[in-house]
């Protein structure tokens, strides 16, 4: 992955590891063949990506770790190449229970480690299962789980040497200031990892996470398949006629001006912001076109532009777990 912009290929965690800046997410909706995600993770890591998002919840691990395998096994990378994520599923915060879910992650993707375990969201759900528990009502039924209680669980999967770091997604200030503030806290969370786009640049959250040396790590970075967006089974309220980011007047006029795609200027606002980002496509021009933004740079009136967009606008509302204690999007940030 050549670049003129070498300083953004690489992030510094507070933990002395490092994480690619840009990211390959493999998320996709059920309607979605699990092969597509074997076949995407190759073309990815034959493009250049080598930071890897998935997760327990994802139901691809398998076909993304065959993809990692099949491409150590051809020279393409060696594992150390790699930055592999993972996260643990709300069913699984019982402190008891982080280890085995982590064990059951790597076993299907035949690794030795992971290179960040995140927590995937800060509600705890019902254990059991690899799915969502659900009521007779269609409720989500929900587990009281103290947040520091599952990160003291999360340090030993890092001691155990089962994940190089471990982080958080969805977690508001509030809830990171709980697991920072914890007595005895051994490792602080490395990053954060939020929904985060021109519509909702979570500015106020990237001040304070910077200030406490914790990395914000973008997810639904072109929300330009709205339909395929984590937990959106679970968000009743997700407009289908909200706006789509990569339509917007403005990121098409920056496009034209700088001779790249939308997706492009999306991604590349967010590597100059400090921000970790991953890009989503099953599709392998788009994936061969999201890896070329460090090649370029946005003007400072660029960035302003930009950030002029913000409307607070989520489309990953996850609204079914506004009745759990952490449910994260209630407050400001």
């Amino acid at each position: 992955m050549k670049a003129m912009y070498p300083d953004l290929q690489r992030v510094a965690l507070n933990d002395g590891q490092f994480m690619p800046a840009l990211g390959f997410g493999t998320y996709a909706s059920d309607e979605i063949p699990k092969s597509k995600a074997l076949e995407a993770t190759k073309i990815a890591l034959d493009a250049g990506f080598r930071h890897i998002d998935s997760a327990y919840m994802y139901k691809n691990e398998e076909e993304v770790g065959q993809a990692i395998r099949s491409k150590i096994a051809d020279g393409t990378v060696k594992r150390e190449d790699i930055f592999y994520t993972s996260k643990l599923a709300s069913m699984f915060h019982r402190p008891e229970l982080v280890r085995p879910s982590l064990e059951e992650s790597l076993k299907k993707l035949q690794l030795d480690y992971v290179d960040l375990y995140i927590i995937h969201f800060p509600a705890a759900l019902k254990p059991g299962g690899d799915s969502f528990p659900i009521d007779e009502h269609g409720k989500l039924i929900f587990d009281m789980v103290n947040l520091c209680d599952t990160w003291e669980a999360m340090e030993k999967c890092k001691d155990a040497g089962l994940a190089k770091s471990i982080g958080v997604s969805n977690f508001n200030r509030r809830q990171l200031e709980m697991i920072l503030n914890k007595p005895g806290l051994k490792y602080k969370p490395v990053c954060n990892q939020v929904e985060c786009h021109p519509y909702l640049n979570q500015s106020k959250l990237l001040d304070f996470c910077k200030s406490k040396d914790i990395v914000v790590v973008a997810y639904s970075a072109l929300v330009n398949e709205k339909s395929m967006l984590c937990f959106s089974t679970f968000s009743s309220r997700v407009d289908q006629s909200s706006p789509v980011l990569l339509d917007d007047p403005v990121i098409s006029s920056l496009a034209e001006k700088h001779k790249r795609t939308p997706a492009q200027i999306a991604l590349r606002y967010q590597l100059q912001r400090g921000v970790v980002v991953l890009a989503k496509s099953f599709n392998e021009k788009r994936i061969k076109e999201n890896i070329q933004v460090f090649d370029f740079q946005l003007s400072s009136e660029d960035m302003k532009a930009l950030d002029g967009l913000n409307r607070n606008l989520r489309y990953t509302i996850a609204d079914i777990f506004a009745g759990h204690p952490n449910y994260p999007f209630s407050d400001e940030y």
